[in-house]
C-alpha cells in the first residue's frame, strides 16, 4: 500500500515532535517510539495499492499548490479501531480542495475496494497524529491535554510524499516538468 502525505514546515514539525516527546516521557503511546528514519509528522491524505502513471500525473498537479497554509484546531481523539490522539486541522476550502484532488487522483486508477473509506471526501478528518495504541481508550486520561504543548496556530504543508508500507521506501512527489 502507498500513502499520500503532506509534510509540515520546520517550526510545526518541531512542535509535533515536542508533543511526541512529552507523551513518551509520560509513558503514553507516542509516535516518538517509532524509530524508523521515515517517521516524521505528516498529514495523510489517502492511500492506494500503487502509484500508477495516471495517479502520479494527478498528484503532480497537487504539488504545484504547495506550500499550503493551514490552521490547527487543537486536540482530537479517535477510536477507529485504534486509539489515536492528534492535533486537528481546520477544514479550510484550500485544504479540502487539495484533499479532493488527491482523492480523485488515487481513485482514478485504483479499484474502489482498495481505498480507505476514511480518506474519502466528506469522511476525512485532517489531523496530525501524536500517538496511537491498539488499547481502546488509551488517551482517555484527563491529564493528557495538560502534558502537551499548545499546537501551533498555523503551519504550512510543504512537501507531498508517498510511503510504501511494504518496502518502507519514501518518495517525494514532484511537480510536472
Amino acid at each position: 500500500m502507498r500513502t499520500v502525505e503532506l509534510l509540515l514546515d520546520e517550526e510545526a514539525e518541531l512542535a509535533v515532535r515536542e508533543a511526541w516527546r512529552r507523551l513518551a516521557d509520560a509513558g503514553l503511546p507516542s509516535q516518538a517510539r517509532h524509530r524508523s528514519p521515515t517517521n516524521s509528522p505528516h498529514l495523510t491524505l489517502a492511500s492506494c495499492p500503487e502509484l500508477t502513471a495516471p495517479i502520479r500525473w494527478g498528484l503532480a498537479e497537487v504539488v504545484a499548490a504547495l506550500p499550503l497554509p493551514v490552521h490547527l484546531t487543537g486536540l482530537v481523539r479517535f477510536e477507529r479501531p485504534t486509539s489515536v490522539l492528534a492535533w486537528g486541522l481546520d477544514r479550510e476550502p484550500a485544504l479540502t480542495g487539495l484533499h479532493r484532488r488527491v482523492w480523485e487522483a488515487v481513485a482514478s486508477d485504483s479499484r474502489p475496494e482498495t481505498l480507505n473509506p476514511l480518506h474519502a471526501p466528506g469522511r476525512w478528518s485532517p489531523h496530525i497524529t501524536l500517538g496511537r495504541s491498539q488499547r481502546p481508550g488509551a488517551f482517555a486520561d484527563r491529564r493528557v491535554p495538560e502534558l502537551l504543548p499548545a499546537p501551533p496556530l498555523s503551519a504550512r504543508l510543504t512537501t507531498l510524499r508517498s510511503y510504501d508500507t511494504d518496502t518502507g521506501d519514501l518518495e517525494v512527489l514532484e511537480p510536472r516538468t
